[in-house]
């Protein structure tokens, strides 16, 4: 088993929510489950691997006041949060940007890998509720926006 079929096997369990996964393939067994701090944790054959740890991620700040009408941009993987392509570069967004379906809010590093993350909706941002590189979890929060 090779590093990509590992990302492959990390990226199954985040997209759909699991928190263990075992494969048995030529009589090797590769067991993937997920930590106290939600990171996998990669067993072959009773060996444990640790993989390359991040700080935990921090626990989504809370709006303030969430109105019903604000639509919420979620995180769909673990990974660190960047709101622009490059250190020097603009942020994708700011607090009153209007934006349309499809384009690029922010970028999540997940496993060495940049994935863009994209809106679905058209409206505008209300509130980013993530810090630069700041570690985050599946489901996290990331952005609030007021549909257009």
């Amino acid at each position: 088993m090779n590093v990509k079929e590992l990302k492959e096997m990390i990226a199954l369990m985040n997209e759909n929510g699991l928190t263990e996964i075992e494969i048995e393939r030529e009589g090797q067994r590769i067991r993937l489950k997920k930590g106290f701090s939600g990171s996998p944790e990669v067993i072959r054959e009773g060996t444990f691997i640790q993989p390359q740890q991040v700080a935990p991620a921090m626990p989504a700040k809370e709006p303030e006041a969430v109105k019903s009408n604000l639509i919420e941009i979620k995180a769909p993987m673990v990974g660190t949060f960047y709101r622009s392509p490059a250190p020097d570069a603009p942020s994708f967004v700011e607090v009153g940007t209007i934006i349309e379906p499809g384009q690029v809010v922010c970028i999540i590093e997940a496993m060495k890998l940049m994935n863009e993350i994209k809106s679905e909706v058209k409206g505008k941002v209300v509130e980013i509720l993530v810090e630069n590189a700041q570690p985050i979890e599946f489901g996290h929060v990331l952005f609030l926006i007021e549909p257009a």
